[in-house]
């Protein structure tokens, strides 16, 4: 994983996804190959009564895909998007724009925030926090863990580095032999790979430890297909 200077990673996620944040949906099913079941995992493990009024903040929403899941099964759920790319916040402005829930935006970089607002009862993220580097993710789990209301929970479904350079080999292996064989083009792949360079990973052991140390509770990871893994604590 490359090093970066304080601002510099930062900026450049910004670029690529303001770059890409128009054609960006279209891909996802052909790059994550296990979507169906990774999305539907992380949908299923909040513990919520779905008529509940809720208050929900995405972390790194990018176009609203996981928000959307939510705010067609919990109605009344009140809901706060974060994200770095405001091309991004507005093709999720554009996706969510049939539903009556209360949605606010922010266009700011979630790791930097000096508060995230709230309380709430579910902080959600996907494909995201794997930007951040180790150092800057425990600060930002500390910083959610602050920001639950009690009883509330973290959902993260994200990508995670292999438990060793020969499984961080395979994952890689098998994810671009499984994207290709679900029909990726060469312009897909490649624009996957230049987002990738700002990838900062880290393997699911030392993200579970972390949230154990931040406090949270029932830390557990319940899914994962290779790199791909959807993990939750309470607090």
């Amino acid at each position: 994983m490359k090093k970066s200077r304080p601002g510099e990673s930062a900026a450049a996620i910004k670029a690529v996804f303001d770059h890409y944040a128009d054609g960006y949906d279209a891909s996802r099913r052909r790059l994550i190959p296990c979507y169906a079941d990774f999305y539907r995992t992380a949908l299923e493990i909040i513990p919520f009564a779905r008529q509940q009024r809720l208050a929900i903040l995405e972390l790194g929403a990018g176009t609203g895909l996981l928000t959307e899941m939510l705010a067609a099964d919990f109605v009344k759920a009140n809901f706060v998007l974060i994200d770095i790319s405001g091309n991004m916040l507005a093709e999720a402005r554009k996706r969510l724009s049939r539903y009556a829930n209360e949605f606010a935006w922010v266009v700011a970089d979630y790791s930097r925030l000096p508060a995230l607002g709230g309380p709430f009862e579910l902080i959600i993220s996907s494909l995201s926090i794997h930007h951040l580097d180790e150092r800057r993710k425990q600060e930002l789990f500390a910083r959610v863990y602050a920001h639950l209301a009690p009883g509330g929970l973290f959902v993260n479904a994200d990508q995670v580095l292999g438990e060793t350079a020969e499984l961080e080999r395979q994952y890689r292996q098998r994810w671009l032999s499984q994207v290709k064989a679900g029909g990726a083009s060469d312009a897909e792949l490649q624009a996957a790979l230049a987002r990738m360079q700002e990838d900062r990973m880290s393997t699911l052991s030392w993200q579970l430890a972390a949230l154990k140390e931040t406090g949270f509770q029932n830390v557990n990871c319940w899914y994962q297909h290779y790199s791909f893994a959807v993990y939750s604590g309470s607090r």
